[in-house]
């Protein structure tokens, strides 16, 4: 048996070894070229994710604009109910001129009847 120490002799053609560089070269080159990939996607996640957390902030003006439309909404609410009510009172004097209008004919008849009895008793003389 032979030991194998720093002074064995390996004998290999220029071929195979040029081979080994290029195989430990490519193996350097792919993997510098993952790494840099890799960074590159982990930055674009980074600031993406701060822009998603910036944008998710609510500004003052944000603010100012929810607490303006929540204002303009419950005036809505009311003028809404106003409505409701106001349609509701035009109803009834609807009813109450109709109302009017009868009792208006209901008094004209009365006057005619006044009228047909003083001439009937015969105080039909104008006094």
């Amino acid at each position: 048996m032979s030991k194998i120490n720093e002074e064995t002799a390996v004998k290999t053609d220029l071929k195979t070894i040029g081979m080994i560089i290029a195989a430990a070269g490519f193996a350097v080159y792919m993997y510098i070229g993952m790494t840099n990939t890799i960074n590159t996607l982990e930055t674009r996640l980074q600031l993406m994710e701060a822009d998603l957390l910036k944008k998710a902030d609510q500004i003052p003006v944000d603010k100012e604009q929810f607490f303006l439309l929540e204002s303009l909404a419950e005036d809505t609410e009311k003028q809404q109910q106003l409505l409701d009510e106001n349609l509701h009172v035009k109803v009834m004097l609807e009813a109450a001129r109709e109302d009017i209008e009868k009792l208006k004919k209901d008094v004209e008849k009365l006057k005619d009847a006044t009228r047909d009895i003083k001439f009937s008793n015969g105080n039909g003389n104008g006094h």
